[in-house]
């Protein structure tokens, strides 16, 4: 078959045979298949993370998110051609350079979408942890930046423009990529472009200290434009990992630019919070005006972002109103009604874990990724899908620019893994907060799980946490490993109410432990890197 029909993915094979008898038969005494992705890998086994809990459908869905990212990692020659064939399909468009790149789907559109890097970055770098696709993936979005400043929406040869959104997702993918790869030297490769950028989207910001939206393509929700209240969470997202990389980025101006962004920051959640928050609803309008919508994606960015008022209180009443979107199926988004949104979804699982509500994001992963995972007419849980209906059909978005056509929905679709990213980061609770994990965390959030495991690998080493709860008077074990010369902090709450508590960590008692007026017991360790073990009796 010629390079340019690459399928892309892989579930199946086709054979023709071509005969005018009706007793043909044939025999088959060997195949030999050669698979596209993950091009620059020799063992496609060779995943840096992993995954294990007390629940098999968890682990089978994160690793469906790991395989979906692994099918999206393709030859940078092995694009979808654009405009696209009037029949049949050509893959054999040039993507970026280097040898291989991030794509938002196996089969469609295999194309760089920023904004789906917003999930598949997190979740790639806890489980097959390959990042030269995603720097790939960067990369050619700066190089097709406008002299404004403005970044398309979509990468070569598709280069949709007209996202503000999209532009930002960008931003926030450098700050991703850099965060887990410590890639400085491609920070600094980028830097001046990634400035340029930042003027360009926050001269867009008017007198009501908001962002006026003017390039109003997006994910795929019915309105955008002008306050939209999605937009300006994450421009608020874009302001605060944008002083982090001024800390990073070392010239003598970026102290300046760090007080600079955190004030614009400041501001302007000041701004979100006056104009568009909706106290009798407990939940972000989605603008400020009136409106009585009430976004999936504006609010769940508000608590994974940090947007929200920071109390318990409010967060918890925002993850409380959330699940009034849930149908049999998952959330159902206000912003484009009649569908189910795994890539919105997925933002909305970092919000409950965000909110300490961790049982509500296990719940919701089960509910929609744990439909799809047992669906017959699926891909057998190997994969996550681009999205599907309320009522279970496989037509998402199709009133919404897929022309009523099933078939075009992505049955390996990267912005669905969100699943693989946070029962890694929210659920075992580790993952890295400095440079490529130089500083660390683990906070575990248990759920109903009886215990949960994981690990990645970054260029300073391996990480691992895990944790067991105990029951009927047993202890809950907490582990952890990290590189030596790292340093990190074990957040250990929500141990239930106890009336004496214990803690050693390797068989030292820990100072510090706080028991709540409730009986509820939280401890802070802060450690150097190695193995340890803590015990809470």
């Amino acid at each position: 078959m010629p390079d340019e029909k690459l399928r892309g993915g892989f579930r199946y094979l086709t054979l023709f045979l071509l005969t005018n008898s009706t007793s043909a038969t044939i025999d088959i005494g060997s195949i030999d298949l050669e698979l596209s992705f993950q091009p620059t890998w020799a063992n496609l086994r060779a995943y840096q993370g992993y995954f294990h809990s007390s629940d098999e459908l968890l682990n089978r869905i994160w690793y469906a998110g790991a395989y979906t990212l692994q099918t999206n990692a393709v030859p940078v020659n092995t694009g979808r051609a654009w405009p696209a064939l009037s029949a049949g399909w050509a893959n054999n468009g040039t993507l970026s350079n280097g040898s291989t790149v991030i794509v938002d789907g196996a089969k469609r559109d295999r194309a760089v979408w920023p904004g789906d890097m917003g999930v598949a970055v997190p979740a790639a770098y806890v489980s097959t942890g390959e990042l030269e696709s995603v720097r790939n993936a960067l990369e050619v979005m700066y190089d097709y930046q406008e002299a404004d400043g403005a970044i398309p929406e979509a990468g070569p040869p598709l280069l949709q423009k007209g996202s503000d959104t999209y532009h930002m997702w960008t931003m926030i993918g450098t700050y991703n990529y850099v965060l887990y790869s410590g890639d400085l030297d491609f920070l600094g490769l980028v830097w001046e472009r990634y400035l340029k950028a930042m003027d360009y989207v926050y001269g867009k910001v008017d007198d009501s200290g908001l962002l006026n939206v003017t390039g109003t393509r997006d994910w795929a929700r019915w309105q955008q434009g002008w306050n939209n209240t999605e937009a300006n969470m994450i421009l608020y997202h874009t302001l605060t990992t944008a002083a982090t990389l001024a800390d990073w980025q070392t010239n003598t101006t970026n102290s300046t630019l760090r007080t600079t962004y955190l004030a614009r920051a400041s501001a302007l959640r000041t701004a979100i919070n006056t104009h568009t928050w909706d106290a009798a609803a407990s939940l972000y309008r989605d603008n400020a005006t009136l409106t009585t919508l009430h976004p999936q994606d504006a609010n769940a960015l508000s608590l994974y972002f940090g947007v929200a008022p920071s109390n318990a209180t409010t967060a918890a009443a925002i993850s409380a109103a959330l699940t009034a979107n849930w149908t049999p199926l998952g959330a159902e988004p206000p912003e484009l009604p009649g569908n189910i949104s795994p890539f919105i979804s997925s933002l909305e699982l970092r919000a409950h874990v965000a909110a300490a509500a961790p049982q509500r994001a296990l719940d919701l992963v089960r509910r929609s990724w744990g439909w799809y995972a047992d669906h017959p007419n699926g891909t057998g849980g190997s994969t996550v899908i681009e999205g599907f209906r309320t009522d279970g059909t496989f037509g998402y978005r199709a009133e919404r620019g897929y022309g009523y056509d099933e078939s075009y929905v992505s049955h390996a679709h990267g912005w669905s893994a969100g699943p693989t990213g946070v029962l890694t980061e929210g659920i075992v609770g580790l993952g890295v907060r400095d440079l490529a994990g130089r500083k660390w965390g683990v906070t575990p959030r248990w759920g109903d799980l009886r215990f949960a495991r994981a690990g990645f690998a970054t260029p300073l080493g391996k990480f691992e946490a895990g944790w067991e709860r105990g029951g009927d008077g047993s202890a809950t074990v907490v582990w952890w490993s990290a590189p030596e010369g790292t340093e990190g902090v074990v957040v250990v709450g929500d141990l239930g109410r106890v009336a004496d508590v214990t803690v050693e960590v390797d068989g030292v008692d820990v100072e510090g432990v706080e028991v709540g007026d409730d009986g509820s017991v939280s401890v802070e360790v802060v450690a150097t890197g190695g193995n340890y073990t803590m015990t809470v009796t």
